[in-house]
């Protein structure tokens, strides 16, 4: 199975900047997408052969997820049961016989660290909502998890540190994350490899220069580690601040 996560700042500035001829070329089996930016009945997708589920943000033009997937899913979720963590369309939950789903667009803890109590508060709910699956079937999830986990993660870690997005806190959340049972698909496969990211501002030529941070992941239970097979992170392909990643599993 072919897994694609992109978040594409905003869907309807995405399709006008090449979205459909790389959804088209890389032809996956499920395509996930953050940060749509979309309300209810403000886009029709003709995206013959997959099926679309939609989260929306209470907020217009804010936030937002959808999956995108060729085979129809036994059950859908929206959000992870928690009334707090539910106005802001950041996840999309699949069922499958084998495996469950997820797509997440993790809170940003915004400048200054405004958000970043919060943040806390939403990465433990999160980690339970996937441990709580995990106990019916194995999980992947995937996303614009708004971390950069280690120093190789980021160009810039002296200067970026305490950053939203590169806290000692929200690193924390991360390995503890990982240390509950799930993989870092593509440091699975790459474990040392450095300059390859998934989001670069828009300011200062940032991505020209590849001043980038990796903060777009698939990770998954750790009992499906012998069934993946690659993991990519499409540097080349514009339209968005981040760039689309990949997974590869036998499934």
């Amino acid at each position: 199975m072919r897994l694609v996560s992109w978040n594409v700042n905003g869907i309807r500035a995405c399709i006008k900047k090449g979205f459909m001829d790389f959804f088209n070329d890389i032809d996956a089996d499920i395509f996930c997408i953050q940060e749509s930016k979309l309300s209810e009945g403000q886009l029709e997708m003709d995206l013959p052969g997959y099926k679309q589920y939609w989260n929306y943000a209470e907020k217009k033009g804010y936030s937002g997820t959808a999956i995108f997937t060729k085979t129809e899913p036994i059950s859908v979720r929206y959000g992870i049961g928690k009334t707090e963590h539910d106005h802001e369309g950041r996840v999309i939950t699949l069922e499958y016989e084998d495996f469950f789903m997820v797509t997440v667009y993790t809170p940003n803890s915004k400048q200054e660290l405004l958000r970043l109590d919060y943040r806390m508060v939403w990465e433990d709910a999160f980690r339970e909502y996937l441990k709580e699956l995990e106990k019916q079937k194995p999980v992947i999830a995937c996303g614009d998890m708004n971390v950069a986990h280690k120093e190789i993660d980021l160009k810039n870690p002296k200067t970026n540190h305490k950053n939203a997005g590169f806290t000692d806190e929200e690193r924390d959340k991360f390995s503890v994350l990982l240390d509950s049972g799930f993989t870092d698909t593509y440091r699975y496969f790459y474990p040392d490899t450095e300059g390859v990211y998934s989001w670069w501002s828009y300011r200062f030529k940032a991505r020209e220069k590849n001043a980038g941070w990796r903060i777009d992941y698939f990770i998954t239970s750790g009992v499906l580690d012998d069934k993946l097979t690659g993991a990519k992170i499409h540097t080349d392909i514009m339209g968005s601040d981040h760039c689309p990643v990949e997974l590869d599993i036998d499934l």
